[in-house]
Parts: C-alpha cells; structure tokens; sequence
C-alpha cells in the first residue's frame, strides 16, 4: 500500500480516521494525502471564509502530524458537493485506500439517497476503510467475510495482496441460508427434524468454505459458519462482537454502473451499525 487518502470534514469522526489514517501510513510507508471538501451551494463570503479557516487548520494538521508522528502529508481543498468531491479527488489520485468516518446522518435525506460514506463507497473504484472504532494501535483481529461467490474470492485476494491488516488474526465467516426455517415450515419438522435439517446444512457449508479457501487462497484463517438467523448483517456484527474483532471486511457486489447504484443491503446495515472499523472491497476495480 502506497497512497492513503483521507477526507476529513473536522469532526470529531474524522479525527477518529484520521488517526488510523496515520497509523496505517506509518505502517506501510505509505504516502498521506488529506482532502476537505468545502461545499461551494452557499454564499460566496461563507464559502470564502470556510475555505480560509480550512486551510488553516490543514496547514497546522500537516505540521502536526510532521512533528509529531513524523508522517509527511498533502494536503487539498476542493469546492464543490462533498460527495461529489470526494469521489473526484479518488478518482485523480487512484489512492490504495480511502479512508472516511462516519458521517452525520440526515433522516429524510438518507432514505433517499444515502449517508455521504455510502453513496461514496458504491462509486469509488478503491477499497474504502471506514473508522468506527477506537485507534489505539494496529488491528488485532480482522474478520473477513464472504458468500462464496467469485466476487468475494476476487475481493479478498485483493486484500491479501495489499497486506491492509498486517499481522492481525484473522477469521471467515460463512453465514448459510436455511430455507425451510426462513419459509416458517419449521412447525411441520419437529425440533429433531430442525437440528438435523441445521446440522446438515452446516455441514454442506463448512465443506463449502473449504473449497472457497482452497480457491482464494486465504491461508491460515479461523473458519466460522453460522446460519442466517435474522439477517446476514446481523449475524455479520454478532461474531465479530464475540470474536472481539476491530477490523470487518465485507464487499461490494456484482459488476458494472448498475450494480454500483445500490450498494448491497448486507453491507449497507454493517457500514451503518458497526462498533468496528470496516474494509469494503469493490470486487472489480477500473
């Protein structure tokens, strides 16, 4: 990993990626690039004073951090939509991750269309690391997941490959569907009928996870299946609070623009109530 981007709107969520953003620079090596995004849909005085205070407040950021974590930052303000300015400002530097906290939501808007972090991770071709949680020091256990799909082998060798989690422990988790229980036929299976239909089931995808390891070659990993109980998001954000897990990894999916309209309802609920920090990976990149 070469290049981090930050987007910081001075928030105190922002401060929490941006020391993460640090840690991870300083981990790698890796360059630091941060962005604030002034929204220009205002009058000129106020933008021109924001600005103004914006560049202040980078300038004595990168004297900080210079001095203090002895990482060397780029700083940048754009004008325009905060969205859109993120997105355009990835797409010029082609950073290796970008790297956001959670943004406030707006109810009404966000039924719509989205917090800014979503509708930014669905549009953005570079993987995207949202800070939840704590950065007290390098992640201790990162647990990745998957369906099984090729996108979710293509997804996770990608980030292998950037070596994002370094050392960390790592688990994977394989959530299964059980039809029969979901269609409420369990009434007619009897308790015992259930616990065999269940442990069948599991069986099938512990084979099943095997094979997708074999495929994307994960190497050592703690393998974990459960079945999907309420949703594949809650059961997601179960086993990584049981595993005490401080880094999810989850994916977008399927290919091209339309499928990057919507992002998955799975990864949607994580992004949106994760204590954790969590890695989405585009499972195809530009």
């Amino acid at each position: 990993m070469q290049r981090i981007m930050l987007a910081t709107d001075f928030s105190e969520r922002s401060d929490r990626a941006l020391r993460r953003a640090v840690i991870l620079a300083r981990q790698h090596g890796a360059a630091l690039d941060i962005l604030h995004v002034v929204d220009e849909d205002r009058p000129r005085p106020i933008v021109n004073h924001e600005v103004n205070h914006a560049r202040q407040l980078l300038g004595e950021l990168a004297l900080t951090l210079k001095d203090m974590d002895s990482v060397v930052c780029t700083t940048g303000i754009r004008l325009d939509d905060p969205f859109v300015g993120i997105v355009k400002a990835a797409a010029e530097a082609a950073p290796d991750l970008l790297v956001i906290g959670r943004h406030r939501r707006q109810v009404l808007r966000d039924a719509f269309v989205g917090t800014t972090a979503e509708r930014t991770i669905r549009t953005v071709h570079c993987p995207v690391l949202m800070a939840n949680g704590p950065p007290v020091g390098l992640w201790r256990h990162v647990l990745m997941t998957t369906d099984l799909s090729e996108h979710a082998v293509n997804a996770l060798r990608r980030f292998l490959a950037g070596g994002i989690a370094g050392d960390a422990t790592r688990s994977l988790l394989y959530v299964f569907d059980v039809p029969a229980l979901r269609l409420l036929m369990s009434d007619s299976m009897g308790e015992e009928g259930q616990r065999d239909y269940l442990e069948n089931l599991s069986r099938k995808a512990r084979q099943e996870l095997a094979q997708f390891i074999g495929r994307a070659g994960i190497g050592q990993a703690e393998r974990i299946v459960r079945h999907e109980e309420t949703t594949v998001a809650d059961e997601i954000l179960k086993t990584a609070g049981e595993v005490n897990a401080d880094l999810i990894v989850i994916s977008t999916q399927g290919k091209g623009a339309v499928s990057r309209m919507v992002l998955g309802s799975v990864a949607t609920q994580v992004l949106r109530d994760a204590q954790c920090d969590v890695l989405v990976m585009p499972t195809v990149l530009a």
